[in-house]
């Protein structure tokens, strides 16, 4: 497996890998990157379909890209997914899958004319005072001191960023600042999460720091991820024959270790709550899902909150990653992410409105009509000042295909489920569906009196507790995760969030697409390249943009300096005079 950039591997087919036809493919797992791992497979290896066993232990694929209307409780949505133009290896990918509405384009065609015709950017990102705008107005009010601390983050090894936290290289110029608020609500990173991941964010998204303030730099698809990513990967393979396995828990998998040689042996899982186990030879490849961010979910409803379920279970990600992992210690250290739900639990709710009696609080501060079919909130809007962090957003509507014409379906999410909210008194955590609706009502600017009303008559809410879902944000260091094919691996790969490959970052669609494609290129060893990660971070144009952005368009020239620093600025714009160098630096609003 190697990487590649440019047209010209983007576009080219490889030839079939040799030997292929002799060998099959098993999936621990339906979510994303197995899903990804899948279509490659059969793009790419032009492995035969019903070669390749997909084991979920689900009922149905998906994993944390969900979308459900279930009967009981209504719809849900756990998560959502934001976008960017530069996943390089999902838009490969997707170029390939067709579409399950418009015969004759690919999803990629589908997403690219929608973002084109209707863009994204936010009216309002933030609101304060129970449903004021908070006028943060573009700006991300970072101090020079503030902003110098970002750039040596992100000029700093990783080696020293090793099991430490944000908190420990920021301090308050930055962490009460609007670009953290805008930081860690879009990207649900606590302060005390990993500072080698926040340095990798930086680097990845150097090209759209301009874009944070008002989310100009995102794109969505039209549905809910379920609808419009995972159904017609789905409907992808099944066209091909690949063989989906539901309701099939793998509680292990064994491995025949010695002189360097590692190779998969055995699967042992659960059909039905039936032991079971599929024996494996060196042409049988294995594609490990490690870990899981959703596992242990769960649902409450609009008058049940959700439980809070800490317990690790046979069958699950983390418990078959922790049997894995004690094999061998280059297959990770699980215990490093899972081992503390306090640090690494957020909570979500999805609310459905049932009539129109809330629409003109949501239209109030969004600035858009919630039921024309284009972008709504574009984005998340956060209640700076709510106890529990609370930000919610409105999609594009319907999210749902069923969607009835007269409801909005609305993500609501906390970053703090411990602490009181402000109108409800009482913790994220211990409130039903009514009362988290409650708070975010209030936070919308509802008046008190009308608040118990709208939330038990006027909508539909239903709470997900989600105890390990920013576990791969812990702090870390190299070899926690294992690299998607160890050394001297022979036929398995390990595929997700929580496997390790260079330079790209955990919590994004890319992150999971981009490890089933490295697992299927090197297990395979298909004559094609990889699409690196985007090279911004190595251009000095989005390098010198980001640098004006992260300080509200103020010029180096005004930097808060020391005389001696000063001086030494003045010497080297003097160097620069007349040159391409003075040019770049005023061309991109630097001097």
């Amino acid at each position: 497996m190697y990487y590649s950039s440019g047209n010209y591997e983007a576009f080219a087919r490889p030839q079939k890998p040799q030997g292929v036809d002799e060998k099959a493919a098993y999936l621990i797992g339906s979510g994303l990157a197995a899903l990804a791992a899948a279509c490659y497979l059969v793009r790419d290896g032009q492995m035969a379909g019903e070669r390749i066993h997909i084991l979920e232990k689900d009922p149905i694929p998906g994993g944390a890209c969900d979308g459900y209307q279930y009967t009981d409780i209504g719809y849900v949505m756990r998560g959502g997914r934001e976008m960017d133009n530069h996943f390089e290896c999902m838009w490969d990918l997707f170029r390939s899958i067709p579409s399950i509405e418009t015969e004759g384009v690919s999803v990629l065609d589908e997403y690219y004319w929608l973002n084109k015709a209707d863009p994204n950017y936010s009216l309002c990102r933030a609101t304060e005072k129970q449903g004021q705008d908070a006028h943060t107005d573009k700006k991300f009010g970072l101090s020079d001191k503030a902003a110098m601390e970002i750039m040596k983050l992100f000029f700093t090894p990783d080696e020293e960023l090793y099991n430490k936290r944000i908190d420990e290289i920021f301090d308050h110029e930055v962490l009460d600042s609007n670009f953290w608020l805008y930081w860690r609500t879009m990207f649900a990173f606590e302060n005390w999460h990993s500072a080698l991941e926040m340095k990798l964010y930086l680097k990845r998204f150097i090209h759209h720091v301009g874009g944070l303030p008002d989310f100009t730099a995102l794109r969505f698809t039209r549905y809910n991820q379920y609808e419009s990513m995972i159904l017609p990967m789905v409907h992808y393979l099944q066209e091909h024959g690949v063989d989906f396995q539901y309701n099939t828990k793998v509680v292990n998998v064994e491995f025949d270790i010695r002189n360097g040689r590692k190779a998969a042996r055995r699967i042992v899982l659960q059909r039905e709550g039936r032991g079971d186990a599929i024996d494996l030879t060196d042409n049988d490849l294995v594609f490990i899902t490690n870990g899981g961010c959703v596992e242990n979910s769960a649902y409450g409803s609009q008058n049940e909150p959700a439980a809070f379920n800490k317990t690790i279970r046979e069958g699950g990600g983390w418990d078959m990653w922790r049997k894995i992992a004690a094999q061998d210690p280059s297959f990770g250290h699980p215990d490093k992410f899972c081992s503390d739900p306090e640090q690494s639990n957020w909570m979500s709710a999805t609310v459905t409105t049932l009539d129109r009696r809330i629409v003109p609080y949501i239209e109030k501060i969004c600035k858009r009509d919630p039921f024309s079919g284009k972008v709504v909130t574009g984005g998340i809007v956060t209640a700076r000042d709510s106890g529990w962090l609370l930000s919610w957003t409105i999609n594009r509507q319907p999210q749902f295909r069923n969607q009835p014409k007269d409801q909005l379906v609305i993500w609501v999410y906390g970053l703090f489920s411990d602490k009181p909210g402000d109108f409800v008194k009482k913790t994220m955590r211990e409130c039903t569906g009514k009362e988290i609706c409650m708070e975010w009502l209030y936070h919308l600017g509802v008046p008190v009196a009308e608040i118990a009303d709208l939330a038990e008559h006027s909508a539909k809410t239903v709470p997900v507790m989600m105890p390990y879902i920013t576990a791969f944000f812990m702090p870390r260091e190299k070899g926690d995760r294992p690299n998607i094919v160890p050394d001297g691996a022979v036929n398995f790969a390990f595929l997700g969030q929580f496997a390790e490959t260079a330079r790209d970052t955990i919590f994004t669609t890319e992150y999971s697409i981009r490890t089933g494609m490295e697992a299927v290129y090197s297990l395979l060893d298909i004559d094609r390249g990889v699409p690196e990660v985007w090279g911004s971070t190595y251009d000095v144009r989005d390098l010198v943009n980001a640098s004006v952005a992260l300080r509200d368009g103020r010029k180096i020239t005004d930097m808060d300096l020391g005389v001696v620093e000063k001086l030494a600025l003045k010497e080297l714009l003097k160097k620069v005079r007349g040159t391409d160098v003075e040019k770049l630096l005023a061309e991109h609003g630097a001097i």
